[in-house]
């Protein structure tokens, strides 16, 4: 069987990668070269389940898509599901995070979750839709330089690191990601037994 990441992002295309299992054969909305889907539901699943779903019907292929979102307490929720493009559309990782600290710079709650939605979709339909949290609070600056995004900010209760200071197997086991892609392999390799059954 054949999956389509539908990301086109590249640090999220290596994650879910190495969170797969190597018998799924992969390819990416990157290297179909497909457009990008436009995020516009208000919710991380509503953009999960449509990119999902607008990419399986574009290729006739199965389509995994995810959509992550960051809340924030103190800010009442914010970013949200408007993370990647939290100090304006098409900034960069640091722009993102050095707005995130600025707006932290006096609060004294700093709790703060990561919240990921994945839908797994078929030409036909939504196959299945899941969920992975992680919770922990915002630090006074960054700290540690692996990963991407928010990680060198947000400090996983869990393990009092931040993600920045993780290596990515230590980062898989608990994120956010990790936790939502573990729920949807089983599903994933379930429809794949349907369809080689039914062939």
């Amino acid at each position: 069987m054949k999956l389509l990441l539908g990301t086109r992002n590249p640090d999220k295309i290596a994650e879910i990668k190495e969170l797969l299992p190597a018998d799924i054969e992969i390819v990416t909305a990157l290297d179909m070269k497909l457009p990008q889907v436009i995020e516009d539901r208000g919710t991380i699943a509503g953009n999960a389940q449509k990119k999902a779903l607008e990419y399986a019907k574009t290729t006739g292929l199965i389509a995994l898509a995810d959509d992550t979102g960051f809340f924030v307490e103190a800010l009442q929720g914010r970013p949200g599901v408007k993370a990647a493009r939290y100090a304006g559309e098409n900034c960069s990782y640091q722009a993102n995070r050095q707005k995130m600290l600025n707006e932290m710079r006096n609060k004294q709650d700093r709790r703060a979750a990561f919240r990921t939605a994945a839908a797994l979709a078929s030409p036909e339909g939504i196959v299945a839709t899941v969920f992975g949290e992680v919770k922990g609070e915002i630090t006074q600056k960054e700290i540690g330089s692996s990963g991407f995004g928010y990680d060198p900010i947000f400090r996983v209760a869990e393990t009092g690191k931040t993600f920045g200071e993780m290596s990515s197997n230590e980062k898989h086991k608990i994120s956010h990601r990790g936790r939502a892609l573990r729920k949807i392999i089983p599903i994933i390799l379930k429809y794949k037994q349907q369809t080689e059954n039914n062939k």
